[in-house]
């Protein structure tokens, strides 16, 4: 679940790509990122999936998912879980059971800090209206150590994110698409991590 979690975050987290590509023609994706930088938060249902070319075998995920600026939630199924700068904490409800580990961004190639200095230099980045109105943004590389060949983010007419499309190294399909989406002032209890007091909790962090 840990490696779904992260496929999903990964996916939504490419709307915070680096200033430098601003200079290109994308208002709608310049706008996208500034609601991040103002402190919104996008909250959506989403359907995750991910389709393995090689197997024919396809994995889906639906839950719940928070994604701020420097952190994400995700609820799916009895699991939860937040990941900051700092802190990856899991909750496991069937198990009864915490996982809080070090958050080390280089480490972690799903970790928002690299995907952004990668995406900076070997992402080309185009954006054009659908015949709905809304807007689809193109992400493509042909740089061998990108994690993706190409990402599509499909947003409305009122620039909310309704699906994102992956294809990565190998050619397996990573689609997300969200329902009842929508940005909302970040709060206090929005990153709150809960779970019960007699829960069974493991914590591999370095100094604990």
């Amino acid at each position: 679940m840990n490696l779904v979690f992260k496929n999903i975050a990964l996916l939504i987290l490419m709307v915070l790509l680096p200033a430098v590509l601003a200079g290109q023609n994308t208002p709608q994706f310049d706008q996208l990122k500034q609601r991040f930088e103002n402190d919104f938060v996008f909250k959506s249902d989403f359907t995750h999936e991910y389709n393995d070319t090689f197997t024919g075998d396809q994995q889906v995920t639906t839950g719940v998912i928070w994604v701020g600026k420097e952190q994400y939630k995700m609820r799916s199924g009895e699991s939860i879980m937040l990941v900051d700068s700092e802190i990856s904490r899991v909750f496991d409800n069937n198990k009864n059971r915490v996982i809080i580990s070090d958050y080390v961004e280089e480490e972690d190639d799903f970790a928002p800090s690299r995907m952004l200095q990668g995406v900076d230099d070997s992402y080309n980045v185009e954006e054009y209206q659908d015949e709905e109105g809304g807007t689809v943004i193109e992400l493509t590389s042909d740089d061998p150590f990108s994690i993706f060949l190409n990402v599509s983010i499909f947003l409305n007419a009122s620039g909310t994110p309704t699906r994102i499309v992956a294809i990565d190294q190998v050619e397996n399909e990573l689609i997300t698409h969200f329902s009842n989406g929508e940005f909302i002032q970040r709060a206090p209890e929005i990153f709150q991590f809960e779970y019960p007091e007699d829960a069974e909790v493991i914590d591999l962090r370095h100094d604990s």
